[in-house]
């Protein structure tokens, strides 16, 4: 008997706003996971997750694997813990753009450096939608809220050029409104070896006036290998506002963290966490 995706639903209310991206990324990560269980031979154990503060945050409750609610910004270090603590598991973290691209963007550099064989989804809607309306470093310039009646005033952040340019060694947006091919580029980095990042174009139904706009730039990138520089020109097209590439931008192997430390890599070997050690 195969896998029963059916037991990835905690059976929780949902309380996301009516048409929010987030419910199509959560059926998205279902699949994916139920399909890597299926393929592999895995079961609900060899996952674990762990989600920050945020609408996003949410899914925790609904995504009926275990894990770690972390705090706000905190959700690499965890995951990056959690790797450390059992190398057997497969590690997915959740974060919001204030999460992971503000309060956490330290951490995402790190990350980046020491390739740790995790994968952290970021949905990205561009604003602190949870504590209503404030902007993010992904907020573009302009964008008006309460606390900025006339605009926000600084740049946006572009967080694939920051990852790309930081030698993150897998890097990739998606637009979860297309399931077939964001299901297929979730699986491709939660199958990553090494520390996979997906940006996730998560417009808030609330905030976000131009969804339509915004959707009219989207287009899929061809799938291939690019080189650092192929890969920012790409990257860049979102910093134009004239385009706004979804897919696979970069991917680099390098070494993982689990394999640069001996006793990590005994672990993994033997398939057991630290608490089982004898």
């Amino acid at each position: 008997m195969g896998f029963d995706k059916r037991s990835l639903d905690t059976g929780a209310d949902t309380t996301w706003c009516p048409g929010c991206n987030n419910y199509m990324l959560l059926s998205e990560v279902r699949n994916v996971v139920s399909e890597i269980c299926e393929k592999e031979g895995k079961e609900r154990k060899d996952f674990s997750i762990s989600a920050g503060i945020g609408c996003h945050g949410k899914i925790f409750d609904y995504l009926n694997l275990g894990g770690v609610y972390s705090l706000h910004g905190r959700v690499i270090p965890t995951i990056t813990g959690m790797k450390m603590g059992n190398p057997s598991l497969d590690i997915i973290g959740f974060g919001g753009d204030g999460d992971t691209y503000a309060e956490g963007v330290s951490h995402l550099l790190h990350a980046s450096r020491t390739n740790p064989d995790v994968t952290m989804v970021v949905h990205n809607n561009r604003v602190f939608a949870l504590t209503t309306g404030q902007a993010t470093p992904t907020s573009e310039e302009g964008f008006v809220t309460k606390a900025e009646p006339k605009g926000h005033k600084d740049p946006a952040l572009n967080p694939i050029e920051l990852a790309i340019s930081n030698n993150t060694s897998f890097v990739a947006r998606i637009d979860p409104t297309d399931f077939k091919k964001s299901e297929e580029v979730l699986k491709k980095a939660m199958e990553w070896d090494g520390f996979a990042l997906v940006d996730v174009v998560m417009p808030c139904i609330k905030y976000t006036s131009d969804i339509s706009e915004l959707k009219s730039k989207f287009y899929w990138l061809e799938e291939k290998k690019r080189s650092k520089e192929e890969a920012l020109e790409k990257a860049r097209e979102w910093t134009k506002g004239t385009k706004l590439p979804l897919g696979i931008f970069y991917r680099s192997e390098k070494p993982v963290l689990s394999d640069r430390k001996e006793s990590l890599r005994e672990l993994k070997k033997e398939g057991k966490g630290w608490f089982e050690k004898g």
